[in-house]
This record gives structure tokens, C-alpha cells and sequence, in this order.
């Protein structure tokens, strides 16, 4: 089902459930400047075996309101998104599962809204915690001295956007696809461009939207909030991850009360078909430990598991 909520004064945002309405929510949360169609049909439908699933188009993208020239918002606006879309919804409670920016969305509410969060789960994210980094042999790094994207996509964001129509836009998202998945599992071109074409199609024009690059993303420090978190919350540690590359994931489960890690092997910062099993897997695995009220059957202890066989705020991501 698709339909449209306000959640804003003039803005609204295209929202789709899948999955039996009377099962237990979960929302995901997508990345910067990315549709909610970024998150794979085939994940979806594997989460929404166990679950409501609910995804939605951030502000300034797809088929949700563009207008960030007219109504300039911060990146925390984007979390309180996400709770304007479980009220419109009628939600009491939902699991997070967020990407990049969306795991730092999801950090913000489970911080400020911890009544609405069954559970979370990060999935190639930053730790909005000034907490140091200790490495096993217990020297402690400061969080803003973690390592940042790589080379190549920093020269990639560094490069003008320029509209050279449908084709080549298309080609570029490909090529920004490619960098962002790692160099460990082959790159299915096709595979991508028939995504990013369906999602050309879902938003109604080719346009590369710059709103959450040139959002403000003060504020989102949350350090003690993570550190008390009776959230139950799971990271997702990608070995291939370009953007946030080890050890944020390990940080972030230093940084959140109770956190758990999973790996999945040969992951970078995109969503391949290859991952989407052990993804899902990983998120009912987790989902399934939480009962309604909000509690795990076993009190994470920060370990971690393998599925099937910095002042984070100024590490935001331009692309998903």
C-alpha cells in the first residue's frame, strides 16, 4: 500500500507498507539524498515475512516534497520525520533499521524518542558519541581521529553535478554505486542501473538532489543518551565499507549501551543482491530477540556474531 502523510507545514512524504498490518512494525530509514525504493524489493519482502515494513521517501527525494530551497530544515528534522511517519500511521512503537544517514537518524530517535523503538539496527553508519575508540590492545583513539570515506569517493563528492540529462545521470549514480560497494563482492552494473532507472521513474525526473549535503548538521551529538540506551541495538560491521570503513562499527558498539555486532563478510555501503540474505537474516534474527515491550531475551552484551555461516554529525555522507 502507498499513500502520502504530512508531516510537516507544506511538506509530505510518499510512504509504502508491505507485509501483514498487524504485525510488528518496522520502519526503514534510508540514507542521504536517497528514495525509500533504495532499500531492495527482495529485502523488503524477506523482512516483511515477520513484519509491517514501512519505507518512505526523506524530504527532497523521490515522490516526497522537494523543497529545501524555500523551507531550509536541519538533518535532526529527518528523524522527526520518521516519527511523523509511524503517528501518521497510527504506530506506537516500530524497529529502526537505518543506512548511513539513516543510522544516524536512528541514533536520534532512539535517543530522543527511545519510547518509540522496539529495537535498532546501524547499518553503515557513524556513532553520534564523542566516546574514544578502544582497540583491543586498550589504547583509546578520539572519536573525530577515526578514519574517514575513501580517496576515491571524496574525489568523486568533490566533483561539480552537472545535468547532462537522463542517460548520463543514470551512468553517474552506476559509477557512484561501484565506488560505494567495496571492492569485495563483483559488481553487478546491471543489476544497478535497472535500480536506480526504476527509481528515476518512482521520483519523476532525473535531478541529483544537494538538499541534505547542504542541510545543518549541528545538534547531533548524543553521546550520554547512546551510552544509558536501554534500546536494544544491533551494528552491522560491513568488512568492505568505504565510507565509514573499520573500526566505526566496532565504535558504535563501544558507544551504545548493550549493542550487539554482526558481520556481514564482503559488505561495502550498498545493498547487492549477495547481501540481502544474511541482512535479513541478521535484522529478524535481532527483531526476534525483542519482545513488544521493548526488550531483549538476553541482555546484549556486545558480542559478536556471524549471520549465515568522530564527531559522526561532520562525517555525514553527500550520498546515502
Amino acid at each position: 500500500m502507498e499513500r502520502f502523510v504530512d508531516v510537516a507545514p507544506g511538506v509530505r512524504l510518499w510512504v509504502e507498507e508491505r507485509g501483514a498490518p498487524d504485525a510488528p512494525a518496522l520502519l526503514l530509514v534510508m540514507g542521504a539524498l536517497a528514495s525509500g525504493l533504495g532499500w531492495p524489493d527482495e529485502l523488503v519482502e524477506s523482512l516483511a515475512e515477520q513484519h509491517h515494513v514501512i519505507r518512505y521517501d526523506h524530504r527532497d527525494t523521490g515522490r516526497s516534497t522537494w523543497s529545501f530551497d524555500e523551507q531550509p530544515y536541519p538533518l535532526t528534522a529527518l528523524a522527526e520525520d520518521g516519527v511523523a511517519v509511524l503517528d501518521a500511521l497510527g504506530v506506537e512503537r516500530a524497529h529502526l533499521v537505518g543506512l548511513s544517514l539513516g543510522g544516524m537518524l536512528v541514533q536520534l530517535t532512539v535517543a530522543d524518542r527511545p519510547e518509540r523503538v522496539l529495537s535498532a539496527t546501524l547499518i553503515g553508519t557513524g556513532a553520534l558519541s564523542s566516546v574514544p575508540y578502544e582497540r583491543p590492545d586498550g589504547t583509546r583513539i578520539p572519536a573525530e581521529e577515526l578514519p574517514g570515506a575513501s580517496p576515491a569517493l571524496l574525489e568523486m563528492w568533490s566533483r561539480p553535478v552537472e545535468d547532462h540529462g537522463p542517460e548520463a545521470e543514470l551512468e553517474r549514480r552506476v559509477e557512484h554505486w561501484r565506488a560505494l560497494g567495496g571492492d569485495r563482492i563483483p559488481f553487478d552494473a546491471s543489476y544497478t542501473r535497472e535500480q536506480e532507472r526504476r527509481i528515476i521513474a518512482h521520483t519523476g525526473h532525473h535531478h541529483a538532489g544537494t538538499a541534505h549535503a547542504r542541510a545543518d548538521a549541528s545538534g547531533m551529538d548524543r553521546t550520554e543518551a547512546l551510552a544509558q540506551t536501554e534500546v536494544p541495538t544491533l551494528v552491522v560491521s560491513a568488512s568492505a565499507e568505504p565510507v565509514f570503513p573499520p573500526p566505526h562499527a566496532h565504535h558504535i558498539a563501544q558507544a551504545v549501551r548493550g549493542a550487539r555486532l554482526v558481520e556481514i563478510p564482503g559488505m561495502g555501503h550498498a545493498l547487492p543482491r549477495e547481501v540481502h540474505a544474511p541482512l535479513a537474516a541478521a535484522i529478524l534474527e535481532h527483531t526476534g530477540r525483542t519482545d513488544h515491550a521493548g526488550r531483549t531475551d538476553e541482555a546484549g552484551s556486545g558480542g559478536r556474531t556471524t549471520p549465515g555461516g568522530a564527531d559522526a554529525a561532520s562525517r555525514t555522507p553527500r550520498h546515502t
